[in-house]
């Protein structure tokens, strides 16, 4: 199988509007991974991508796609690629900024914020995981057993994909956001797509995100109820905004594992067994 990738390639570390990187930040080994870079055919391009999957594993895996937040698929995620492909699946990060841009050549997070992430469309994303889905579907992965999560940035892209592609299986959205104005690039926000939904989501939040106001999570859980969504919603208590990223200071290591459980049970459930 010729799949263009760089394997066990050096990660570029951590993106430079949150480095350096705290103590707490984990790496996960590669050594009995198949993990590198690679690249993506989509609309006429190619997309770099990141994969991870068990060594020796070529056929049937259940696929994630990992949507990255909004600092690119950096060494964060590409540790999140690694810890799913140690549990048995075909992750794939792709950079979904590349036509746009470059995070890395952003050292604040409002510059990176205004100058890149607000130019990048929905619609041209959503394409693109598609077209991610495909690669996976050709690289040893199982299109039945297709998934998606993402985190921040991402965490609203997981939502908004899961009422996009009616394959997808199961979505788990890690603190993205529900609500906010609406522009020609973000014309909808999860809470205007809750009768959309296609796919079971989990959406795991903190009480104390300044961002993402207890207020927006009630009013999404109001929508999936009136919708009859197949949808849960948890929030911690006692965390804020990205409690899962483990290179920053927000990393809460109880409730990042607790929700990293529920992540790996919720697909388990609905679309990592054998189709």
């Amino acid at each position: 199988m010729t799949d263009n990738t760089t394997h066990n390639k050096p990660g570029g570390g951590f993106a430079p509007a949150v480095s350096p990187a705290s103590p707490t930040a984990i790496h996960t080994p590669d050594d009995n991974l198949h993990a590198g870079e690679t690249t993506v055919p989509t609309r006429g391009e190619s997309m770099p991508a990141y994969f991870a999957r068990p060594k020796g594993e070529t056929a049937d895996l259940p696929v994630v796609i990992v949507v990255q937040e909004i600092f690119g698929v950096h060494e964060h995620i590409r540790d999140i690629c690694r810890r799913l492909a140690q549990q048995g699946y075909l992750a794939v990060a792709p950079e979904l900024y590349f036509r746009q841009g470059d995070p890395n050549d952003y050292d604040d997070i409002p510059t990176l914020f205004n100058e890149l992430v607000m130019k990048v469309p929905d619609a041209q994303v959503l394409a693109d995981l598609d077209h991610v889905a495909s690669w996976a579907a050709r690289h040893g992965g199982n299109a039945n057993r297709l998934l998606i999560t993402g985190f921040c940035w991402g965490g609203r892209i997981a939502w908004l994909y899961a009422a996009h592609n009616p394959q997808l299986k199961a979505a788990v959205a890690w603190y993205g956001r529900l609500t906010g104005d609406k522009s020609l690039n973000s014309p909808k926000h999860p809470v205007d797509i809750a009768t959309e939904l296609s796919a079971p989501v989990l959406g795991l939040y903190g009480a104390k995100d300044t961002g993402i106001s207890l207020e927006s999570v009630e009013t999404m859980r109001q929508a999936l109820r009136a919708a009859n969504a197949n949808a849960e919603i948890v929030v911690y208590p006692d965390v804020g905004h990205a409690f899962n990223a483990d290179y920053r200071p927000s990393y809460d290591a109880e409730a990042a594992q607790d929700g990293w459980q529920r992540m790996l049970a919720w697909f388990e459930r609905y679309g990592a067994g054998k189709a």
